[in-house]
């Protein structure tokens, strides 16, 4: 048996690289020895802070495999957030719960559920495969959850979400609360990132009918902090407009304290976000009160507003 490559989506969140990491040791105790964890982006620090926190290397960065390939995809189901060659490779399994936009033309093992977080399926998993849960997947799974669901506040959030997160907790011997502020709060740090880079942390292609979009997010605990950059993130968006032939960008930045969000919205399609969310863009940017899903509260509205 050759190795099976297990990754995520790019520009790869928390949950992405710990699903991949979850994934790989699920794999093993399945017998499949040759399963090897992957990422299709930088680190964030966010995910720094859990890889820190329990003394684990981030997983080995690829950009496209030989065709032929043996992989297990998780945290997606979109060719869009992929490598380049998916159609050449042999795609085993795929672990997700966004929505479904992957078509093979043979059958795999698929297992999608409406949660708020892989990991939250994939602690089933474990469970249904009689696998035991030790110390430090735990803490990995109830990382990516907490996350995910911005410690259960994102209406992404469900109550299996939050029960994982407490039954995972007891496992870990650790206060998820505590633990998963600072972690949340880790993940804010935009200090060592150049403008492009953090115009590309999260950001996810998405066409709004017929219109391109790129809607990005970053999360902070003080949106005036950010905003401080405003002039330079405007310079990057338009050039990320020009460059993608793009009729919107949308840069969210979340509150994880107070729930909010301020959007910069530039493109000749920006006015949709006013639409959407009945509210006056000044200067390029306002507030979203409530809005912190990008899932739930941004891409089904602005496809409608648009």
């Amino acid at each position: 048996m050759g190795k099976t490559y297990i990754f995520g989506h790019k520009n790869p969140d928390t949950d992405s690289i710990i699903s991949s990491l979850v994934m790989t040791e699920f794999e093993k105790m399945l017998g499949n020895k040759e399963a090897v964890a992957c990422r299709l982006g930088i680190v964030n620090k966010e995910t720094e802070y859990v890889l820190n926190y329990l003394g684990i290397e981030a997983p080995e960065l690829i950009e496209d495999l030989e065709d032929g390939a043996e992989v297990i995809i998780v945290d997606t189901a979109n060719p869009g957030e992929l490598i380049s060659n998916l159609e050449n490779v042999k795609i085993k399994k795929i672990v997700d719960h966004h929505q479904v936009l992957l078509n093979t033309s043979y059958p795999v093992f698929y297992r999608a559920e409406p949660v708020g977080c892989t990991e939250t399926i994939m602690y089933k998993l474990y469970k249904e495969n009689g696998f035991e849960i030790d110390k430090k997947t735990a803490i990995l799974m109830l990382s990516a959850i907490i996350s995910d669901t911005l410690l259960f506040k994102s209406p992404t959030c469900t109550k299996e979400d939050r029960e994982t997160v407490e039954k995972l907790a007891e496992i870990a011997g650790i206060d998820y609360n505590s633990y998963g502020l600072e972690m949340l709060k880790a993940g804010t740090d935009l200090s060592s990132f150049t403008i492009e880079q953090i115009l590309d942390l999260d950001a996810k292609a998405i066409t709004l009918k017929d219109k391109k979009a790129i809607i990005a997010q970053v999360n902070t605990a003080s949106i005036p902090e950010v905003m401080k950059m405003k002039s330079d993130l405007e310079s990057g968006i338009n050039k990320i407009i020009n460059e993608k032939g793009l009729d919107l960008y949308m840069f969210l930045i979340t509150d994880i304290i107070n729930s909010n969000s301020q959007v910069i919205a530039l493109g000749n399609s920006a006015n949709a976000v006013e639409k959407a969310y009945n509210v006056k863009l000044e200067n390029n940017t306002a507030l979203l009160e409530g809005v912190v899903s990008r899932k739930k509260q941004v891409v089904p509205i602005m496809s409608e507003s648009i």
